[in-house]
């Protein structure tokens, strides 16, 4: 396989994984046709055509159906930030973690950490 492939094979992989984050937020904000075929798309890993059938409407259906709860999904999150605060503080309590694990702790970075996630919440 080449570079190329494998990058864009890696693209994929990580929009998918941003996509199930936004949604595992999100999600419920969403009518019920779009988490149905969100769901089908992002967490089971159907084909649009496999959609497609299943619901009853076009593939390019589909395809639009996904594309524009990705753009409501990523304004609420513009808008919200809860993602992105979520996987700040998970960082910097792994950071916590394993300044705590070290012999000589570092008590001064951990209460900059802590007061770091404290601005975050």
């Amino acid at each position: 396989m080449d570079c190329p492939r494998i990058i864009s094979k890696v693209n994929r992989m990580e929009d998918k994984l941003k996509q199930g984050n936004l949604y595992e937020f999100y999600g419920e904000l969403l009518n019920e046709h779009q988490k149905r075929i969100y769901e089908d798309y992002v967490l089971n890993d159907l084909s649009l055509g496999e959609i497609s059938e299943n619901e009853g409407i076009t593939r390019q259906g589909v395809h639009d159906n996904v594309k524009r709860t990705t753009a409501i999904l990523e304004e609420y999150e513009n808008k919200l930030g809860v993602v992105g605060r979520f996987f700040s503080i998970k960082d910097d309590i792994q950071k916590i973690q394993e300044l705590l694990s070290e012999n000589d702790i570092d008590r001064e970075e951990i209460l900059k950490l802590l007061d770091r996630i404290y601005g975050e919440l």
